[in-house]
């Protein structure tokens, strides 16, 4: 087997590997609906795009004037996974360019693939399972994870997938030699804020220049184009 340039990779979900095509949005206000009444054009302006679901719920609480409170977060989030469950077979849903190939490309040389996602477990199995991704994921006590479960801050999803893969390859594993593939801002921030390089993918909201402009480590259009598989497989 060859060597690869990183040890360990971690991708982001919405706008990196796949577009839900708005069913994390809709999923979120029915239950924000379930739990807080009606919106009323409240959530109007809420951007989710980089943010980790607990913050999602925490902002989204501040609009409606209401308090931040745990066991209401954890209500609310159980909530939107039952309505992911039905709104992820909406309309509009895609595996981005490129998506297949790299995963297939990092499985065949045997790296040690993760997520570090703001989703929730079960909603970034749902996500990634209406594409048939979640199969390239170890979704066992032994995967490469960062979650929204590991804090609302998404550079500390960065810090909890990097102790995981520690402990996946009974090794520590320097922030240097993890890549973080993200679609925002937010991701590079994060992973920079724990020492890891970025692979920033303008497939989400955010454009190459102002990928760039955030200070990530390679920027490419999509993973279909060369220089990502180029640059992940070296």
């Amino acid at each position: 087997m060859t060597s690869l340039p990183w040890s360990v990779y971690l991708f982001d979900i919405d706008g990196t590997l796949v577009s839900a095509g708005g069913a994390g949005r809709r999923a979120f206000e029915r239950a924000v609906v379930d739990c807080c009444g009606p919106l009323d054009g409240a959530l109007h302006g809420l951007r989710l795009d980089g943010l980790t679901a607990r913050l999602i719920v925490r902002k989204a609480l501040e609009l409606l004037g209401r308090p931040f409170d745990d066991a209401v977060c954890d209500g609310l989030l159980d909530r939107y996974v039952e309505h992911l469950r039905t709104e992820i077979h909406g309309p509009g849903y895609a595996v981005l360019p490129g998506v297949v190939a790299a995963l297939e490309a990092l499985a065949g040389r045997g790296a040690v693939v993760g997520l570090c996602t703001g989703n929730v477990v079960e909603g970034a199995r749902l996500k990634l399972g209406r594409g048939g991704l979640d199969r390239y994921f170890d979704w066992g006590a032994s995967g490469v994870f960062g979650f929204a479960s590991d804090g609302e801050e998404r550079e500390k999803l960065v810090h909890a997938a990097l102790r995981r893969a520690g402990a996946r390859l009974a090794r520590a594993v320097p922030a240097r030699a993890a890549l973080v593939v993200g679609d925002t801002p937010r991701d590079v921030a994060a992973a920079h804020h724990a020492g890891c390089p970025v692979l920033a993918v303008a497939t989400g909201r955010y454009e190459e220049a102002e990928l760039r402009a955030c200070g990530a480590d390679h920027v490419v259009p999509t993973l279909e184009h060369p220089d990502a598989l180029r640059i992940l497989l070296g």
